[in-house]
């Protein structure tokens, strides 16, 4: 008795998903609450070159709540303009942990200021961000990054002293969404 070939797709069901180049690439750490701000979450995307991608985690209130940003600005204060860094010479700038990185505005009134997360040097700040504020939305982790930061290399083991792996995120997810739930 023949049996029949397998169709295609039964074939792809088979075979394991593959991974997106973050997947392969990066290490997703997770900073919770950013100053103390529920919710507030950041991801961290690490190459194994050091490079750190900042990023919004899935559970920020602009990604989660289905909110409208009006605009992005990396104009921090009168004198801090992350888009005037200098990413050649000596004095590229060196952020801390708590360094705002940029501000985001919703069109509800809503602010969010997004921070570093880990110390090092800024490298490059996302200004396709500045034009087509949704593909922070629709693509966060890849097209909507925020920027590029660079730890020293002493420093590049620790910094990741204070973040979460994503299961540990997963479970600041669920007991939040069990808190939120318990409390309704």
């Amino acid at each position: 008795m023949a049996t029949e070939p397998e169709t295609p797709v039964a074939a792809s069901a088979a075979e394991p998903a593959v991974p997106s180049l973050v997947d392969r690439y990066f290490t997703r750490w997770y900073k919770a609450d950013v100053k103390g701000k529920p919710c507030e979450d950041h991801c961290i995307l690490q190459h194994s070159n050091r490079i750190c991608v900042i990023t919004l985690a899935g559970s920020h209130p602009v990604l989660q709540s289905g909110k409208v940003i009006k605009s992005i600005s990396y104009q921090i204060s009168t004198n801090c303009s992350r888009l005037q860094n200098k990413v050649s010479g000596k004095f590229k700038r060196f952020l801390t942990e708590l360094a705002p990185l940029c501000k985001i505005y919703c069109s509800d009134g809503e602010e969010y200021t997004i921070s570093s997360c880990v110390r090092g040097r800024l490298m490059e700040v996302n200004e396709n961000i500045l034009h087509k504020p949704s593909i922070l939305q629709e693509k966060p982790s890849t097209e909507g990054y925020i920027a590029v930061v660079l730890p020293k290399f002493e420093e590049s083991k620790s910094i990741t002293e204070g973040l979460l792996t994503q299961k540990q995120y997963e479970e600041v997810v669920v007991k939040r969404i069990s808190a939120t739930t318990a409390t309704s």
